[in-house]
């Protein structure tokens, strides 16, 4: 009777098929995200933008986890509410967001339609389309970090001891797979702004499924915690105090891993919004084959993560795969910033180093906080690495603006490509910090993750 009982919770091949519906969410959640980097150009002659604002719209995102710190407290409400309550609340929030984003792009919406005139009413110098969806973008950032916490600690819960580096590699090939569907399918709906509003749409309506296939997992992980003897491992907070934020703080373990994160994802995911204008700039490419170049990067990562994740489960050197990624990143914004090599081996490359560095730092988090704080440590963890991802594509607009005036027909990117290469020198500075630091205090962040 206990085996029966017990059968849900004790399944090995059920957390995988668990993996699976929260990788699904993952993936739409990046393909919304990356789907609008094929899609400048068109975005900017459809609706009169500048980089600039090419750039705030891509910022938008970051807005509530920078300013608001949402991706903190979704950490605490994830310790203190649990998974289910927290997931469904944020992952609502990320379609509703999506989906608003897609309405400010249509044709509909462009006609007059609800709050056309409300939108056109003030900051006259911003289209009424941008500003609605700067709008859903806010909603859909407010949710979409927070989810990815959510997911991480279902991770925890259900591969805690075993395979759970391999299980952040395979969630980290999840996203990547949402990018590289997003960069191959995005510019071919859109067929050069023909259908651009048909493009949007389609991803605004897989995050939609994304939530679906959430509110089928709640049903699972309610039965699997009233299955679940040990509370300590069920879906509810145990205690969590205000004064355990200041606690992972006081970490300098902690400190050292989450500036590697903000330095390497800045120099990442704002370059991957940007990459495939880059690539049509500097390699007078069509954007159907910058997208497909671009998409080389989540196509390395989505085959090298889980291969990493799967040797740091069994060798451990998790550190030191953070250094040599990181180390990895500042060679190859140098060759695109200095030199005309094509880009299919620097993208590769960079698939391979945005795999290590992921494929370490996220699992490596158990042996840095308790278990009941998880949750917050990671909210902790995306609200810092959103200050990079709010600060670095205004930024890069605003270095494209200022270092082409007169010139928009060829985009200079040089300047740009140092300064993510910069980026990724601070990254390494601070990797090799984090090794020092596990050296001294023996966090056993180098160790096998299944010993």
């Amino acid at each position: 009777m206990d085996s029966i009982k017990r059968r849900i919770s004790e399944s090995t091949a059920l957390k995988w098929v668990v993996l699976i519906m929260v990788g699904f969410v993952l993936s739409v959640n990046y393909y919304f995200y990356d789907a609008f980097s094929t899609l400048k150009s068109q975005l900017i002659l459809e609706f009169g933008l500048t980089n600039t604002d090419y750039g705030l719209f891509v910022s938008f995102y970051s807005i509530p986890n920078t300013f608001l710190l949402m991706a903190v407290i979704g950490g605490v409400l994830l310790d203190k509410l649990g998974i289910r309550r927290t997931g469904f609340m944020f992952i609502f929030f990320m379609a509703f967001g999506a989906m608003l984003t897609a309405y400010g792009a249509s044709q509909y919406y462009h006609e007059g339609s609800m709050g056309y005139g409300l939108m056109n009413s003030f900051f006259p110098n911003y289209s009424p389309e941008l500003k609605m969806m700067l709008l859903g973008r806010f909603f859909y950032g407010l949710g979409a970090e927070t989810s990815i916490v959510v997911i991480s600690k279902i991770l925890v819960k259900w591969f805690k001891g075993k395979d759970l580096a391999l299980a952040f590699g395979l969630k980290v090939g999840f996203g990547r797979l949402g990018t590289f569907a997003a960069l191959q399918l995005s510019p071919r709906i859109s067929q050069d702004g023909a259908h651009l509003s048909t493009a949007i749409w389609f991803a605004a309506v897989l995050v939609l499924l994304g939530l679906l296939v959430f509110m089928v997992y709640m049903l699972l992980d309610s039965k699997y915690d009233k299955e679940v003897e040990d509370k300590t491992i069920a879906d509810k907070g145990d205690g969590f105090m205000l004064s355990d934020i200041g606690n992972i703080l006081k970490n300098p373990a902690f400190i050292y891993i989450a500036l590697l994160c903000v330095t390497f994802y800045s120099a990442v995911f704002p370059f991957l919004a940007f990459a495939p204008d880059f690539f049509l700039n500097k390699f007078n490419m069509t954007t159907i084959q910058s997208g497909e170049i671009t998409s080389l990067l989540p196509l390395g990562t989505l085959i090298f993560t889980p291969v990493f994740g799967f040797l740091i489960d069994k060798y451990g050197r998790a550190a030191s795969a953070m250094i040599f990624g990181a180390a990895l990143l500042v060679i190859i914004h140098s060759l695109f910033a200095f030199t005309s090599l094509q880009p299919h081996i620097p993208m590769i490359l960079l698939g391979v180093a945005f795999s290590l560095v992921p494929a370490a730092m996220w699992p490596s988090m158990v042996r840095l906080v308790k278990e009941n704080q998880i949750g917050t440590a990671y909210g902790i963890m995306y609200s810092i690495q959103n200050l990079g991802l709010f600060g670095l594509p205004i930024l890069t607009g605003l270095l494209l603006d200022v270092t082409n005036k007169g010139n928009v027909d060829k985009l200079n990117y040089t300047p740009t490509m140092l300064m993510f290469a910069a980026l990724g020198l601070f990254g390494l500075l601070f990797a090799f910090l984090l090794k020092n630091e596990d050296k001294k205090n023996g966090r056993g962040i180098d160790l096998p993750m299944n010993k």
